[in-house]
């Protein structure tokens, strides 16, 4: 399909409408979003250049250099301080939600939900957990204070959810509907669709500025790019692998590159966001899934579905490292990192089962039977100061 180069320029004009909002309040701190203001008169030649504004409204990054700094072991923020730890299940064939503590990695309470659960995903606000009932149309709220699950809320096609840096929208996938769904956070009550012309919109991960993110499209082996503001498709391209199946996507903590996971390249594509030109493949291991940032941000834990092993990428040294093998086989899916970054937990797709792995040496701490097709785990709660969505993805 032809890249929609032609709104590039636009793009561009958008972000520089937004130069002005450099060092403003976040819509947390005032209660709502923020207007958009103009640059001004030009300033003097010897005045020093301004750094280049982000999403309005979306908290300034702890660090420029580490989209992660957030997320370090135990800095959880004060509204998930006292939550338990467990983690959440969705068990796609089951439609239900298997909840584990991760102390005795024990099943302790099993939750009926919508038909086809995908994804457990936290809110911006970090005080609900929604549960993405795909086929079921619906998303139901899980109460993570109290593990109780409240009134499902009709959403149709929910595969996966997402939510704007600056809180101001959630972002359903529809992934039969091919639409990009913008709706608000709370009621989830549809604010904009947006059609798409390929197929399986699936994954994503934003910008460090919050300016646009990168979608998968599962089915027709594509990558859109999403203006977050004008709410609009800016850019489309093809994966240069016939067959592809792009997956989960992340970017790395320096905010300069995109990865995105192929079950079929069985690999990880390297992607300049900003210039969006044509992804680069690396290998990692058959059925590679899904991408998970370490609580140091040095490395990232890349799982192979299809031959259940764990790759581990080397952000600092660009490579990767290590491969871990799961004793027994398994098929490591969707999943998340602990809040003191020692244990990874992934669900086992094909095995009905849950791994918890050492994330120092690799070794399999445990091997839990949950629902049948278990999917997109959150551990929950995590370090961070909001969630973009997914299964937790925290700044």
């Amino acid at each position: 399909m032809t890249p929609l180069l032609t709104r590039k320029t636009a793009a561009a004009l958008a972000g520089l409408a937004l130069a002005a909002l450099a060092g403003c309040t976040s819509p947390a701190e005032k209660g709502g979003p923020e207007a958009v203001g103009s640059n001004g008169p030009a300033r003097p030649a010897k005045a020093v250049p301004a750094a280049p504004a982000g999403l309005a409204g979306m908290p300034p990054l702890l660090d420029p250099n580490d989209v992660y700094a957030a997320d370090r072991p135990g800095r959880l923020s004060p509204v998930v301080k006292d939550f338990p730890s467990r983690v959440y299940v969705p068990n796609t064939t089951s439609n239900t939600v298997s909840v584990i503590d991760p102390v005795t990695y024990k099943v302790v309470d099993t939750i009926p939900v919508g038909v086809q659960p995908q994804h457990v995903v936290p809110s911006w606000d970090l005080k609900t957990l929604w549960v993405n009932n795909n086929r079921g149309h619906t998303l139901t709220p899980i109460n993570p204070a109290t593990g109780e699950a409240g009134k499902p809320v009709e959403v149709h096609d929910p595969y996966n959810l997402y939510f704007t840096p600056n809180g101001k929208y959630a972002v359903v996938m529809a992934s039969m509907d091919r639409e990009l769904v913008f709706r608000d956070p709370h009621t989830m009550d549809r604010v904009k669709t947006v059609p798409v012309s390929c197929y399986g919109v699936n994954h994503a991960d934003f910008s460090a500025d919050g300016r646009y993110f990168i979608v998968s499209c599962e089915f027709s082996g594509e990558l859109l790019k999403v203006d977050t503001e004008r709410m609009e498709v800016v850019g489309q391209q093809k994966i240069p692998f016939e067959g592809a199946m792009p997956q989960d996507v992340k970017i790395s903590p320096d905010g300069k590159t995109f990865y995105v996971a192929d079950m079929m390249a069985h690999g990880m594509w390297v992607l300049d966001g900003e210039k969006f030109t044509t992804p680069t493949l690396l290998p990692t291991g058959k059925g590679c899934h899904g991408l998970y940032v370490s609580r140091d941000s040095r490395e990232m834990y890349v799982s192979n579905r299809g031959e259940g092993t764990i790759s581990v990428f080397d952000f600092p040294k660009n490579r990767l490292t290590k491969k871990w093998v799961l004793p027994d086989g398994g098929s490591p899916d969707m999943g998340g990192v602990s809040a003191d970054g020692k244990v990874l937990w992934l669900s086992g797709r094909y095995d009905g089962e849950v791994y918890a792995v050492d994330t120092t040496t690799g070794k399999q701490l445990a091997r839990i039977p949950v629902g049948g097709g278990p999917h997109g785990l959150a551990v929950y709660p995590q370090p961070g100061r909001y969630s973009l969505g997914h299964t937790g993805i925290f700044r």
